[in-house]
């Protein structure tokens, strides 16, 4: 029993990634439907519950989305960077909570990554941007922000910058360093930081990116990351 609940687990696999294949290689188009479960059955030899094992691996990875009724079925889905934002999120902050990745490990990705996106802030920012970071700014000098409200500030300042640079890639890749890696700064550094050091590294970074000035907002980032490294290394030495 052991053994064919194996196979079928690896059968189920192998359906997949046919199926997964096909969509990548455009063999499938966006938005139509799948075979029924039956006609796929027949088509890969193998019973309804493989199927529906193969079809379920599809659904997690939000290839395909299913629908009731009778013109439902299993449809090909069309994956926005948006819409995954939030599963690359998950996956980076299960990676730091699994894994024993040192403070300053997670500081230097993070900060190298989003220091690769300067060169295009630069190029391609807009009034609009630089005004949403503006009143982030604003808020992080609010004197009754609480620490949750400020690091919610600093994080959407830092994914507003990512956006700057207005590739989609860029900021799908970015979406789990600031959102998962920043709150791991945030929650190590937030007692001993200085609110006002912080919003002095931001308006460096801000005004930079007004002139345009690519050298500049990657000297800002550099001297952010260098103050964080610094709070995270006295703290985990405090602990000692």
């Amino acid at each position: 029993m052991k053994n064919e609940k194996r196979n079928n687990a690896n059968l189920s696999t192998e359906i997949s990634e046919q199926i997964k294949e096909s969509i990548i290689n455009k063999d499938l188009d966006v938005g139509s439907r799948l075979p029924s479960e039956l006609e796929l059955a027949e088509q890969f030899n193998v019973g309804r519950s493989t199927i529906r094992e193969a079809l379920k691996r599809l659904a997690a990875q939000s290839l395909i989305r299913t629908q009731r009724g009778a013109s439902g079925g299993a449809f090909i889905n069309h994956i926005k960077f948006e819409d995954a934002h939030e599963q690359q999120v998950t996956t980076s902050i299960l990676l730091l909570s699994m894994n024993d990745v040192k403070f300053e490990t997670a500081c230097e990705a993070r900060f190298a990554l989003e220091r690769a996106c300067a060169k295009f802030v630069a190029l391609r920012r807009t009034n609009t941007d630089i005004l949403a970071i503006e009143k982030e700014i604003l808020t992080q000098g609010q004197s009754k922000l609480t620490d949750e409200e400020f690091c919610a500030s600093d994080i959407r300042l830092h994914r507003i910058l990512v956006d700057c640079a207005k590739n989609p890639i860029l900021s799908y890749q970015l979406a789990g360093a600031v959102e998962a890696m920043q709150p791991l700064m945030n929650m190590i550094t937030y007692t001993v930081r200085s609110r006002e050091k912080i919003i002095l590294f931001h308006q460096s970074i801000i005004s930079s990116i007004r002139n345009r000035d690519a050298e500049g907002i990657n000297f800002g980032l550099s001297n952010l990351e260098d103050y964080t490294k610094t709070l995270g290394q006295n703290i985990l030495a405090s602990y000692k």
